[in-house]
């Protein structure tokens, strides 16, 4: 038995719960939508990144770290979850972040204001197009000579360690399908460092699913998105040993609805956000889940989708960062 998938920490209580979207599908008048809540995991305000945190948190105190390092946006999600877990395990916490194109704000709300909260021990930010790698290493030789040890984390958790949490995230919908007696066929997801698209792949292949996965860019075009996802899905295979042909194919990636750029709104992302807010009372985030939902509502509306189909959204997290795009939602009705 290969132990690596099961030498992990433990964040959130259960699995978190599947709900139908009935307001949603009345109103889109398409197939039967329902909604995995991952913004109810635990860790700080929850999202997709305490899955993936749950198995490198568990790698880096095998390793004798004392200190994680991770990088990201301004409003990273994952950074705070990083942050909150380090927190929980008693670690110190360093993060660097790439300055947005309005400048850097010290005084910004949102995740940047939950970083100072939880106590980051440092936050080093640098210009958009910064090599992150290359500070998060420069702040671990720092450390190194503090006689201190360091585990770096790369951007979304998104390696071939934290892509396994995603793997146990498809196994659990497999389980509340086979429960709720709802075979699901198709998944959608925000993608951007492609850990969650890449282990959901992975998880229903192990478990022989039939679900599609479909992957709604928040930031690249679709190709180096394909390719990027793929790469990671046949990595995380070979370090599990996941037997079986894993296809270019299985990987797609739509890049409609990401308009001018990551983190940038899309009228279709405002749409998105108040519709499932103003039909079921569920938050999206502005950066990802607004973005995934109105690709979703999108591939609806063009008729990707069957009537009898049962497509069940991935809802990532991310609702802190919601606050500080107040004026991009107050503008309009």
């Amino acid at each position: 038995m290969n132990q690596i998938r099961y030498a992990r920490r433990s964040y959130t209580g259960g699995p978190t719960p599947i709900e139908k979207l009935e307001r949603l599908s009345e109103a889109l008048g398409g197939p039967a939508i329902y909604i995995k809540r991952d913004d109810q995991l635990g860790l700080a305000a929850g999202g997709n990144k305490t899955r993936k945190l749950e198995y490198l948190v568990e790698d880096a105190l095998r390793q004798g770290a004392d200190t994680l390092i991770t990088c990201g946006a301004v409003q990273s999600n994952h950074c705070r979850l990083t942050l909150a877990a380090a927190v929980r395990e008693g670690l110190s916490c360093q993060l660097v972040l790439t300055e947005p194109e309005s400048g850097y704000d010290p005084q910004a709300s949102g995740n940047h204001l939950l970083f100072h909260l939880m106590g980051a021990e440092k936050i080093a930010v640098i210009p958009a197009d910064g090599d992150m790698q290359a500070e998060m290493e420069k702040l671990a030789d720092a450390l190194k000579q503090e006689g201190r040890k360091a585990y770096l984390i790369p951007v979304g958790g998104s390696s071939e360690i934290g892509t396994l949490g995603y793997m146990a995230c498809a196994e659990e919908i497999e389980q509340q399908s086979l429960v709720m007696g709802v075979p699901f066929d198709y998944v959608v997801t925000a993608t951007g460092s492609a850990g969650t698209q890449a282990g959901l792949i992975a998880g229903l292949a192990a478990r022989q699913s039939n679900a599609a996965v479909i992957g709604i860019n928040v930031s690249r075009d679709r190709e180096s998105q394909e390719k990027k996802v793929h790469e990671l899905l046949l990595s995380t295979a070979e370090l599990v040993g996941l037997k079986g042909d894993l296809p270019r194919e299985l990987v797609r990636c739509e890049d409609e609805y990401v308009g001018p750029g990551y983190a940038i709104p899309t009228p279709e992302m405002v749409e998105a956000v108040k519709l499932l807010a103003r039909t079921e009372g569920i938050l999206l985030d502005p950066v990802y889940t607004g973005k995934a939902m109105a690709g979703l509502i999108g591939l609806v509306r063009k008729g990707t989708f069957r009537p009898e189909d049962r497509v069940l959204f991935l809802h990532t997290g991310g609702a802190p960062a919601l606050y500080t795009y107040a004026e991009t939602f107050l503008s309009e009705k």
